[in-house]
């Protein structure tokens, strides 16, 4: 992996990726009790960032191949990013979600066009199931993280902080970034050491599926000693993956985990402040910056929301951790 791969999926991207904002709100700063600045990915297409990688995969991949379809795994937002993806390019997609991942994801993949097969995270192997469907039917696997073309995707997402971040005469600053297997983490942390190395990365994950943080500090990939029990589905991950954590253990800085309860109030901040939508996964680095993790050094922050595709009934329960002032 490297700058140009990520340079490359931008001009492929160009035309069709959104530049999402870099937002700032007094009631935030005055929260964090420094400068936060936001990166809403909930307003990229599907609403997550996972279309960039989506959109770079399929854009990268040869014709006659791309052609035959694809196929991912994905607990909801990669699935719709490549559901969406493979819509655009008129080509087939097969996506292997969990059962118990939100309805509102199995929905809007299945509207994207793809076929769904629901699998029970608990007690089977996504890959093996992926790799099985991809063999029998020929189809191109699309990795939700571990895949270069993804990285290089997610990456994108760093290109924009930088460039936005000069606009905004933004120096050095933390960016932390929610983090499951670890593609838009190194994704971004490769954007930013080439275009903004004043920045350091920091990786968010929830209380207890902290496999990241734990392999940042011993060095080797740990993993989880369970798959479901909280309430960020969409950052759940056995481990973080053989290309990505190489990339993060080299440039990120020690991540950050916070509890459920932090990440349902920091969805509600998201809301009452920024008016934005954001789904338990997409706020762990939001909850972070809030003060639900470990004290973090002072100076600015960017903070990455990473998706908004969450179920009403959370959402609900998001609101009632707090009311306006």
């Amino acid at each position: 992996m490297n700058p140009d791969m990520i340079r490359a999926a931008a001009t492929r991207g160009d035309g069709v990726l959104r530049m999402t904002p870099l937002l700032s709100s007094p009631f935030l700063d005055e929260m964090a009790g420094r400068r936060v600045f936001v990166k809403p990915e909930c307003l990229q297409h599907t609403g997550s960032f996972k279309f960039r990688g989506g959109w770079s995969a399929l854009s990268g991949l040869p014709r006659a191949q791309r052609e035959q379809g694809v196929l991912a795994y994905s607990s909801g937002n990669h699935a719709q990013g490549v559901a969406l993806a493979a819509k655009m390019h008129g080509v087939p997609a097969v996506i292997v979600m969990p059962s118990d991942a939100p309805v509102l994801k199995i929905a809007n993949t299945k509207a994207f066009g793809a076929e769904v097969i629901l699998y029970d995270r608990a007690n089977e192997d996504r890959e093996e199931i992926g790799e099985t469907l991809a063999q029998t039917r020929g189809l191109t696997l699309i990795k939700p993280y571990d895949e270069p073309l993804v990285i290089a995707g997610q990456g994108t997402c760093g290109l924009e902080i930088a460039e936005q971040a000069r606009a905004l005469g933004i120096g050095p600053a933390q960016v932390l970034v929610p983090c499951g297997g670890g593609g838009l983490t190194a994704g971004i942390s490769l954007a930013l050491e080439a275009e903004a190395p004043e920045m350091t990365v920091r990786p968010c994950e929830p209380s207890g599926f902290d496999d990241t943080i734990r392999s940042l500090t011993s060095g080797r990939i740990e993993h989880n000693s369970r798959q479901a029990g909280s309430i960020c589905d969409a950052i759940v991950t056995p481990a973080p993956g053989a290309l990505t954590f190489p990339i993060m253990h080299r440039l990120a800085k020690p991540g950050l985990a916070v509890s459920d309860d932090a990440v349902l109030a920091a969805m509600a901040v998201a809301f009452l402040r920024l008016k934005l939508v954001i789904e338990p996964g997409g706020a762990v680095a939001l909850a972070a910056a809030l003060g639900g993790g470990t004290d973090l050094p002072e100076g600015d922050l960017i903070v990455v929301l990473s998706g908004g595709n969450v179920d009403p009934e959370v959402f609900h329960r998001a609101l009632a951790t707090q009311s306006p002032a």
